[in-house]
């Protein structure tokens, strides 16, 4: 489905993990622009709990939730390196593949994948800055190495089946205080901060603008303090996307 019918067919944007933090500010950002949601995690989603929740393990009910979605965004995973067996396979490797195939099936065409910075977290703490998505990669440890999977991914079924695929290497939205802190604590992650508000205007950008078919790669963080550490520029020549927020806009909503 191109762009255009996208926003034409009024469709709802399938969106995996809407309970989490970004989840939560991409679907508040969605409804204040009037778009259309359809939540999928684990528990229900502010403002949408009579929906069926479910895990990333589920095909029927993936599959039931994809119906008549013009988009995918995909942030259900585990965010930290956790349990590799129990918990990074599982949501992250096999919960992937699971949502893929459900999205394929189901017709949905245009995928933002929630990727991570930590896809070259090395080069961004020694640079040259900013980094730009064409450098090596130097993942961190496993989680990155499953967001590094999740790339590849999407790039073999945007070559396959000609969707629309973007990966988006995301900056650090915290979640909790400890993460408001650590941040509030080092200097160069207030320059890879992503703000709540910054994130939901640039999933909405990522399934609303007019995008080629093919594999895209770029980098979602908000306004620096000090300098750019990952490279805005794809994003906006892409998505006509910038950032408008600098540290610590929204943040401190994960005090709560």
């Amino acid at each position: 489905m191109s762009t255009n019918a996208v926003l034409a067919s009024r469709a709802p944007v399938w969106i995996t993990g809407s309970a989490g933090r970004l989840g939560r500010a991409v679907v508040a950002d969605f409804q204040r622009a009037g778009l259309g949601v359809v939540p999928y995690d684990l528990r229900p989603t502010p403002g949408f709990e009579d929906v069926p929740v479910g895990t990333l393990l589920d095909r029927d009910a993936l599959r039931r939730s994809a119906q008549g979605a013009s988009a995918l965004i995909h942030l259900a995973a585990t965010p930290d390196d956790a349990d590799f067996d129990t918990s990074l396979v599982p949501n992250n490797v096999v919960g992937l593949e699971r949502v893929l195939e459900a999205a394929r099936e189901a017709g949905i065409r245009r995928w933002v994948l929630a990727s991570s910075i930590q896809v070259n977290l090395g080069q961004s703490r020694t640079g040259p800055w900013p980094v730009r998505t064409s450098d090596p990669i130097s993942p961190h440890r496993w989680y990155a190495a499953t967001k590094v999977f999740l790339e590849s991914a999407g790039y073999a079924y945007a070559r396959d089946f000609g969707f629309e695929v973007i990966a988006v290497r995301l900056g650090w939205c915290p979640r909790d205080a400890g993460q408001v802190g650590q941040i509030e604590s080092e200097a160069i992650a207030q320059d890879t901060f992503l703000s709540p508000g910054d994130a939901g205007r640039f999933f909405r950008a990522a399934v609303t603008a007019p995008v080629a078919p093919g594999f895209h790669v770029v980098f979602a963080t908000s306004r620096p303090v000090r300098q750019w550490v990952f490279d805005p520029e794809p994003a906006k020549q892409l998505l006509g996307w910038e950032p408008l927020d600098v540290w610590p806009e929204g943040a401190l909503e994960s005090r709560a």
